[in-house]
């Protein structure tokens, strides 16, 4: 284990996603899941970061910690493009609609995590700019019946052949965008300990 400080923890990820998990264990953590199952929804005038930071709150404020020693993680990520969130596409209709929009532009996905203990909470958000180049409906429909992407926030993953093909560039954290900013829930979880 590299993080020492870790030791005397143990850490439940409050999220079912695969690459949460995959990201954990590649991070040498030892944790356990324990997620919920809660409508996530959101007050009407929350914009960007803050819609993203209530909902990682939510999910957190939903999962009992039975120990003093038990370090919770929470996450929430949205797609931001245009003063509007993306979530997680209901169809194929509705996930075609939203790479048509992102085609071409610049938006921003933003991931907030809730650490949180007994005794006290913290949360923090990253945010990451996407560029997308200009994609055609053919592009967007074979990724779309090829990939399946109704479980990720603007119907897409980064990981996949759309981020091999559609993005020019990015401008912050890559992991991130594929759904936990790695580097940055390192410092702030050795820092949440400390304090």
């Amino acid at each position: 284990m590299p993080y020492q400080i870790l030791n005397d923890y143990a850490l439940v990820l409050g999220s079912n996603s695969p690459r949460r998990k995959q990201f954990l264990t590649d991070l040498g953590l030892t944790f356990v899941v324990r997620a919920s199952d809660i409508e996530e929804n959101y007050p009407p005038e929350l914009q960007g970061a803050a819609i993203t930071d209530f909902i990682a709150k939510l999910k957190a404020d939903a999962i009992a910690l039975t120990h003093d020693k038990e370090i919770l993680i929470t996450s929430d990520t949205t797609v931001w493009s245009e003063g509007q969130s993306l979530g997680k596409p209901a169809d194929r209709p509705e996930a075609i609609a939203m790479l048509q929009r992102l085609s071409g532009k610049m938006h921003e996905v933003i991931t907030s995590i809730c650490l949180k203990t007994t005794q006290k909470e913290h949360v923090f958000h990253v945010v990451t700019a996407v560029h997308f180049k200009a994609l055609s409906l053919e592009q967007i429909e074979y990724y779309i019946d090829q990939y399946q992407p109704y479980d990720k926030a603007g119907a897409y993953g980064i990981q996949e052949w759309i981020g091999l093909v559609g993005i020019e560039r990015i401008n912050g954290s890559y992991t991130n965008i594929v759904g936990l900013p790695t580097t940055e829930l390192m410092e702030e979880l050795i820092q949440f300990i400390k304090a």
